[in-house]
């Protein structure tokens, strides 16, 4: 069937109750590969209820991540999740987030762009305490198929890498465990999980979720470039531009300027196979 793209956006928003609190944080940090080594001061951030402070990428996997699911289920869009690929995340940071909390996240689709032989649906969760405004976030998913509707072909993203070297590169290695525990933050795909749902699809082994990677990435941004202070996080967004194994590493470039570091992320097992691009974050 067809995407509906002025059925979907005229649709009402879903809204819904979300929380979370310390333990939720600590196996969010886990799973994206915090607590190396598992005693080191700064690590602690992440892992000790008593020390922590929240990476703003967990706004991915707050109430389990439900608002991209609710949002392929709105009106007018009827789609095969085999079909399905996160193509690109955004995140918009109101104020920094807190370690225990119950707030209101509503989602809508916020556009339908026209690929051709795809559509890219983007999806709007915003999500607000009894404080305000928490975070924004902006889901693109790829629909392999479902273009040639007539709509709008949508914004191009690309940025071109700096033609200077990169002020720091980090390299983070992917544990072989690494998807089975970020899974547990509530994104059970057997793609991550499975040899064989992963063959089914075309792999020859279980490959990582993306949001494990933008996770890892911000991660390395923050402790190096940022001085280790989540809170000054702006937004960050990024292009999923190719899969990554656990067990692989993860090369992390970043090329600093006035209020943003511009990355790129490969996999060095595989001639640095791209893994994130057009990837941006912004800093106060």
């Amino acid at each position: 069937m067809p995407i509906d793209a002025a059925q979907a956006i005229a649709a009402e928003p879903r809204s819904g109750e979300i929380a979370w609190d310390h333990k939720d944080i600590q196996l969010y940090h886990l799973g994206i590969g915090a607590g190396r080594p598992a005693t080191d001061v700064d690590e602690l951030r992440y892992t000790l209820e008593s020390r922590l402070h929240v990476l703003p990428s967990f706004a991915t996997v707050a109430g389990a991540g439900m608002a991209l699911m609710g949002g392929l289920a709105a009106p007018g869009i009827d789609v095969n999740l085999a079909s399905v690929l996160h193509g690109g995340q955004t995140i918009t940071l109101h104020r920094p987030i807190p370690v225990k909390a119950s707030a209101r996240s509503t989602a809508r689709v916020q556009a339908v762009y026209d690929k051709g032989k795809a559509a890219v649906i983007v999806l709007r969760s915003e999500v607000s305490d009894e404080q305000g405004p928490l975070w924004t976030s902006d889901s693109q998913i790829f629909v392999r198929g479902e273009g040639g509707f007539g709509g709008e072909r949508g914004p191009s993203a690309r940025l071109d890498v700096p033609d200077r070297a990169p002020d720091r590169t980090e390299d983070r290695l992917i544990r072989e465990d690494q998807a089975l525990l970020y899974r547990l933050s509530g994104d059970w795909n057997p793609l991550h999980a499975d040899p064989e749902f992963a063959k089914l699809a075309g792999f020859d082994r279980p490959i990582l979720h993306g949001l494990c990677s933008y996770g890892m990435t911000l991660k390395a941004v923050v402790d190096t470039a940022l001085g280790g202070d989540v809170a000054r996080v702006d937004s960050y967004t990024t292009r999923f531009a190719g899969v990554v194994f656990p067990g692989e590493t993860l090369r992390i470039r970043m090329w600093q300027s006035p209020g943003q570091v511009q990355v790129t992320v490969s996999a060095v097992e595989r001639d640095e196979a791209p893994v994130l691009a057009d990837t941006v974050v912004t800093h106060h």
